[in-house]
């Protein structure tokens, strides 16, 4: 069904099979290398993005995300997830300290900045040719003297990355520039590198669920608001979110520390954390937006080395940063709605445990048709543990 779906050869496939990151490619990705640690890798059904079909991938160990995903994909699939990407914008920082005076160390930078910008420019010709490079540089007051670190500035160095996450190329440029920048403020340096909360470089996501039950309806456009107002409600309603898009930058490679980062950052941006999606009961339909930083990049970094990143990035048909983050987004709204539902329903551990009670089987030893009974056994029961598991397998094995 994959081959067909995606149309990619069946050799290619090779690339998730047990063994295709070879210990010697990983020794060359990280240090201290003693072996590979595998998640599973799956795809999530249903989706339609911008238009067009897609196949999800996602690596995670979590039950229930990719199903769930899928599901909430399904209902959402007649209008599908619309999205609209910024521009790939990264911010990067310089610091500057023991700066006298920091009023007219912050007039100095602002009136440098073209300069400044075309000295960055300089450094990167290829990538401004390609419309990307610096775009912009401003400058902020973060302390004034006496302190211990006196008067203290900061230059920001807004960077086009273009396909790339970028934060190789920003931190190099933040380096390059950082001497004269500290010259010119009459400080020293500090630090100098990137900023991950990329709040210029946002992706949109919405959906729209038409022919839900009203009560349905009701209940998730009730929790999207609890959100809202409950910081700790927020916190779980995002990582919700996090399952979806997370599994999908597992799965490409992508420094999802840095997203998770920059994510809940935004969500704090106004000074109390918020939801990153919010959902409405509008004209007979459910109506979900997701807004969130997502820095991603479809060259570079593991990219270059990992097999199995480059597999997921061609079954999901993605050629351009804009749209991996259109698919991790699109991911992370389906989450979101496939863990309202159920909380909004049978309530969240129903589905979530049916599954888990398949992996607490395996462990407990079941293999074959022996997993599906045991864990249908643990699931009538609702004690998914593992001696019960054990003690069921026991008797399964025991009778004809």
């Amino acid at each position: 069904m994959i081959l067909e779906a995606s149309g990619i050869a069946a050799e290619k496939l090779r690339a998730i099979d047990p063994g295709a990151l070879p210990v010697e490619v990983a020794d060359g990705m990280i240090e201290n290398v003693i072996g590979q640690y595998a998640l599973p890798f799956a795809v999530a059904v249903n989706f339609v993005i911008d238009g067009a079909e897609v196949l999800v991938p996602m690596a995670v160990e979590e039950p229930s995300v990719v199903a769930a995903s899928s599901n909430a994909a399904r209902l959402a699939r007649p209008g599908g997830f619309t999205t609209t990407a910024t521009a790939p914008v990264m911010i990067g920082q310089i610091q500057v300290v023991q700066v006298d005076d920091v009023e007219a160390g912050a007039r100095h930078l602002r009136e440098a900045a073209d300069s400044l910008l075309d000295d960055a420019r300089r450094l990167v010709p290829r990538l401004a040719e390609r419309g990307g490079g610096p775009v912009g540089f401003d400058v902020r007051i973060l302390a004034r003297p006496p302190g211990p670190d006196g008067g203290v500035l900061v230059a920001h160095l807004h960077v086009d990355c273009r396909d790339a996450m970028g934060a190789n190329l920003v931190n190099t440029l933040c380096e390059a520039l950082a001497d004269r920048v500290a010259r010119i403020a009459g400080g020293k340096p500090g630090l100098r590198i990137l900023s991950n909360l990329t709040d210029e470089r946002t992706i949109t996501v919405r959906c729209r669920v038409e022919n839900e039950d009203p009560e349905v309806r009701a209940a998730v456009a009730s929790a999207s608001r609890f959100a809202e107002l409950d910081p700790y409600r927020a916190t779980t309603h995002n990582k919700g979110i996090m399952n979806g898009v997370d599994a999908v930058l597992l799965a490409t490679g992508q420094d999802w520390r840095a997203v998770e980062a920059g994510a809940h950052a935004y969500a704090a941006r106004t000074g109390t954390y918020r939801p990153l999606a919010t959902w409405r009961d509008e004209g007979g339909a459910l109506v979900g937006e997701l807004v969130m930083p997502l820095a991603v990049g479809t060259v570079g970094g593991a990219l270059h080395s990992h097999p199995s990143a480059r597999l997921a990035l061609e079954l999901a048909g993605v050629d351009h940063a804009d749209k991996l983050a259109a698919v991790a987004g699109a991911a992370g709204l389906a989450t979101n709605l496939a863990a309202l539902r159920a909380l909004a329903t049978e309530g969240i551990q129903r589905g979530h445990m049916a599954l888990h009670a398949r992996g607490v089987a395996r462990a407990a030893g079941a293999t074959g048709d022996l997993v599906d009974r045991v864990a249908a056994e643990l699931s009538a029961c609702g004690d998914v543990k593992p001696d019960r598991a054990r003690d069921i397998l026991a008797r399964l094995k025991e009778s004809p």
